[in-house]
């Protein structure tokens, strides 16, 4: 039987976060191997994972970053299950650290981060570990990424929504910044009317015909009436049509314009806690 000190459980609680009651157990179970107690507790870690399959995760941190160069960012969503825990700083910060490896390498999907490695552990199974440490169910739900001449991210205080921006050119770091602000006041569904997902449009126009034909309308109006709500619904939920929150009757195309003919928005990413 190994002679399990406070030191060594004490390293096994650093490396792992878990507590030193759980750790010392992980140990003694080991016989005080601390590569066997660590993978003992990641499996601790899945058990208690698929315990909480069913909890709903609806908390957590969203997160936006840039790369060096700014040209890559993405948003991130972690989720949890408590406020508590969505406001802890280590977990904001295994988020954060999550996010700014996924950006630094470019990654571009959400799969790519789940796989990639972090001081030789998988996303995945440094997420199982949260779950041992935290001792609730913990996802990664979104990871949104967009390449751009230049990337502009903005974290909304309180880190429950968060998104990012490309630009066609470089040098304009306000309007970027503003835009990407932009993007959560506004909370546009494509950049422009031509990119719309094609449900989205047929969602929309079945609210139309049924709220027409509520109000009485003749039949043959419903199709023309419906159809002028979509086209409301194009100018007030698509970015470049979208007003300009800073500048009143102005759409968000018209005011890069005016800062430079050629300056416009590219591509836009979003995420919000609850939607």
């Amino acid at each position: 039987m190994a002679n399990i000190t406070a030191s060594i459980v004490n390293e096994l609680r650093k490396r792992t976060g878990v507590g030193m009651m759980d750790c010392k157990k992980a140990l003694v179970e080991c016989d005080g191997d601390m590569d066997k107690a660590i993978d003992y507790l990641r499996e601790k870690g899945q058990k208690l994972a698929a315990k909480r399959a069913d909890r709903d995760a609806s908390e957590g941190v969203v997160l936006a970053t840039v790369n060096e160069d700014k040209t890559f960012a993405a948003v991130i969503m972690m989720n949890c299950e408590t406020d508590f825990v969505a406001k802890n700083e280590s977990f904001i910060a295994f988020t954060k650290e999550v996010l700014d490896a996924a950006v630094k390498a470019r990654l571009k999907s959400l799969e790519e981060v789940m796989a990639m490695t972090l001081n030789g552990v998988t996303v995945e199974n440094m997420i199982v570990d949260q779950i041992a440490k935290i001792g609730e169910k913990i996802t990664l739900s979104h990871f949104m990424p967009i390449e751009a001449v230049a990337a502009y991210a903005y974290t909304h205080p309180g880190n429950r929504m968060a998104s990012v921006v490309g630009l066609s050119k470089a040098g304009f770091d306000e309007e970027g910044k503003e835009m990407a602000m932009q993007v959560i006041a506004g909370r546009p569904v494509a950049l422009n009317k031509e990119t719309v997902p094609q449900e989205i449009i047929n969602r929309e126009m079945e609210v139309y015909r049924a709220q027409v034909r509520e109000e009485g309308k003749p039949e043959n109006m419903v199709e023309k009436i419906a159809e002028g709500k979509l086209n409301k619904f194009f100018k007030e939920s698509t970015l470049l049509s979208q007003e300009y929150t800073r500048e009143a009757k102005v759409t968000v195309e018209a005011h890069l314009k005016s800062v430079d003919k050629d300056l416009t928005i590219t591509a836009f990413q979003r995420a919000e806690l609850g939607e």
